[in-house]
């Protein structure tokens, strides 16, 4: 079962982020921003002036006690130990931003908008440095590749991945999830599974820099949260890699149910070719943001969903 995190938020919390000193910090609707130890303690809070949601924070690796929040067009920069006025801002994004990210060398800021831009900022010189607009709907995830700073990867409810290299005005290739999914569309379906288009809410890239995993809707939100290892896949594709191919405007809907069940499966077992989860929970709620992150030595995965407060999962057995 799930430890709660409470007294912080009074609205739908929407994105989360940890720092490597064990800070936790939490956007919510209403323009709500807190910060909270790793034993859950309330440390801080802000409401942020025209009471945009917050949809991203993100702690710098190097000063941790530098927080970056987007609510609204606007991302602010904030002291985490004083939360109670921005350090600077910025505007430079034209419409609501879904997500921010910082490159290796912490002097680009990446910011993807629901126009499907992504602006890159330029810290040094507080002034962007490159707008890359290829998106044809909302780009709702952005994250730099670690050891490339030059490199980003993007996806957005266009249903299209795009790998970016900030020397180019271009992306260096797009692949259409729409394809992938009309691939599994030939097998059977599961009892109930809507065929709704591959929208592309989140992406994230391996240490290495070289793997990555895109976050896709496959007919509704579940309340579901699944673990899987891939490692064995990874070490397939690695070996027979294949090229990627190339090829409106929607949010996602609400799905609730009660729960909170953990299911674990056999490591080893897969199904059809398919890796099956080692760990299922029913989480019950519609789920707006997953963190995996080390609380007192052990790994947890904190869960913000259509409530006001933050779920822990401890994983000590992983």
């Amino acid at each position: 079962m799930a430890v709660k995190w409470t007294g912080g938020h009074s609205s739908p919390i929407l994105c989360l982020n940890a720092s490597q000193e064990g800070l936790v910090a939490s956007g919510a609707e209403g323009g709500d921003l807190m910060a909270w130890g790793e034993d859950g303690t309330p440390l801080g809070h802000t409401r942020f002036q025209g009471a945009d949601d917050v949809t991203s924070v993100l702690f710098s690796p190097s000063c941790p006690t530098k927080l970056y929040a987007s609510h609204g067009e606007t991302i602010s920069l904030l002291d985490v130990r004083s939360l109670k006025g921005s350090v600077d801002h910025f505007h430079v994004n034209e419409e609501e931003i879904n997500c921010l990210s910082l490159n290796d060398t912490e002097n680009l800021l990446a910011s993807a908008d629901d126009s499907g831009a992504i602006k890159i900022l330029d810290l040094e010189n507080n002034k962007v440095s490159r707008s890359l607009k290829r998106h044809s709907n909302i780009c709702s995830s952005v994250a730099f590749r670690p050891q490339r700073p030059q490199s980003l990867v993007s996806c957005g409810l266009d249903m299209q991945v795009m790998l970016w290299n900030l020397q180019k005005a271009r992306p260096l290739w797009i692949t259409n999830l729409q394809e992938d999914e009309t691939e599994e569309m030939e097998s059977p379906q599961s009892p109930g599974q809507l065929l709704n288009p591959a929208l592309a809410h989140s992406v994230s890239v391996a240490s290495c820099g070289n793997i990555f995993s895109c976050g896709a809707e496959d007919g509704g939100n579940d309340g579901k949260i699944m673990l899987w290892d891939v490692s064995s896949e990874v070490e397939k594709k690695q070996k027979s890699p294949t090229k990627p191919t190339h090829r409106k405007k929607t949010k996602r809907a609400s799905y609730t149910k009660q729960g909170g069940n953990t299911h674990h499966a056999p490591a080893d077992e897969e199904e059809h070719g398919k890796i099956l989860p080692k760990l299922s929970i029913e989480h019950g709620e519609k789920v707006n943001w997953l963190l995996s992150t080390r609380i007192k030595g052990y790994q947890n995965i904190l869960v913000a969903d259509q409530t006001s407060c933050i779920s822990v999962y401890p994983l000590k057995e992983f």
